[in-house]
């Protein structure tokens, strides 16, 4: 199934903890958090 292979490589094989320049340094993991709270924060 395409869609866990996805998962997988996401979750278990990507380095989530790497920090990117075009994010303000920020993980990948703390850059979806911060963009959840600021759209909870919206309403």
């Amino acid at each position: 199934d395409a869609r866990m292979d996805i998962f997988e490589y996401i979750e278990m094989f990507y380095n989530v903890k790497r920090r990117h320049g075009s994010n303000n340094q920020l993980s990948p993991v703390e850059y979806e958090k911060q963009y959840e709270e600021r759209l909870t924060s919206v309403y």
